[in-house]
């Protein structure tokens, strides 16, 4: 029997501090070498992409075993479709027996946005206040809330192409009590600012590394594919560069680029996070320092939230057990 999850079921069963437990507790397994993880898969069309991606982790002492199935299709808001849409399947370690079953498209917000939030622990200052959003879309909100949840914002700036996102985001953000700028000129999403997280498709450095003051995190989120790109190098060169997984951010992350046109050099990414949350390497040791974090999306990080939300199914009844081979 497989327990089928519909995002409205997994809606009532997640929140950003539960996703943040989950996640964090993934990157610790990373860290001490807990995870089995291949590198994930592109199908590229012209539209977009597809990814699977698929793996295991070791959360204490549980085996937790599944896949994902994902696309990103950047032009889908003009068919009032999500940008990204994924599927998540968990199965038995011992006999692969299917689990559970479960829509991944909220799970990938959540999860997306609690990586924010753990960098931000680990390596944005203690007395961090302020957050610039670069892209105002669907992760913008779940990045403002977990960061929020890791430190005291007060103040927050929203830069979007598209003004009426921004205006939306400032809504749902000024609920909660925050001060909000929408400004015009990403320059003025970054400049003096704490924290930076950006969220976009972008395939250009448009962030400029005279704009980022010293003692800034930035927290780059959007490139997740070969060729994407949010930041001028000339940024990376500025800051000590913490990723998520070294090979899938040489391939696909925010130094994609820079690596590939010799900006940057593997051995001059400082840490994985993973390292970082277990202690192993030092992250910020200094208030004055530049630090990103680059962030790819790791499966340990969906599978550990979707252990999470099947383990709270189960305890509360919700969902459907489907015999799948009948």
């Amino acid at each position: 029997m497989s327990l089928v999850l519909t995002q409205k079921e997994i809606a009532g069963l997640i929140d950003m501090e539960a996703a943040l437990e989950a996640v964090e507790a993934a990157f610790a397994a990373y860290g001490r070498g807990e995870v089995n993880m291949p590198p994930k898969s592109y199908l590229t069309l012209d539209q977009g992409d597809f990814r699977v991606m698929y793996g295991a982790l070791n959360l204490g002492g549980r085996e937790i075993y599944g896949l994902k199935w994902v696309n990103v299709h950047p032009r889908n808001s003009e068919k009032n479709l999500p940008t990204v849409m994924a599927k998540i399947l968990l199965n038995d370690p011992d006999t692969g027996r299917e689990l559970a079953d479960m829509d991944g498209t909220l799970i990938t917000n959540y999860r997306t946005g609690a990586s924010g939030g753990v960098a931000a622990k680990f390596l944005a200052r203690e007395n961090a206040t302020s957050l610039g959003l670069i892209g105002a879309g669907v992760q913008a909100w779940y990045l403002f809330e977990a960061v929020s949840l890791v430190r005291n914002l007060t103040r927050v700036h929203l830069y979007d192409h598209h003004c009426r996102r921004c205006e939306d985001l400032a809504v749902l953000i000024a609920r909660e009590g925050l001060q909000t700028h929408i400004v015009n000129d990403e320059v003025d999403a970054v400049k003096d600012l704490d924290l930076v997280a950006t969220s976009t498709p972008s395939r250009q450095g448009h962030i400029l590394a005279d704009w980022v003051t010293p003692g800034t995190t930035i927290l780059a989120i959007g490139a997740d594919a070969a060729g994407k790109q949010e930041l001028d190098p000339a940024v990376l060169g500025r800051a000590k560069v913490v990723v998520d997984d070294p090979p899938q951010a040489i391939h696909s992350g925010e130094i994609n680029l820079a690596v590939s046109q010799g900006f940057l050099r593997e051995s001059d990414i400082h840490a994985t996070l993973g390292r970082v949350v277990t202690g192993q390497k030092e992250g910020r040791t200094d208030d004055e320092q530049i630090l990103v974090f680059d962030s790819t999306g790791l499966i340990i990080q969906d599978l550990a939230v979707a252990d999470a939300v099947y383990t709270r199914a189960l305890q509360s009844g919700v969902g459907r057990q489907i015999e799948f081979r009948s």
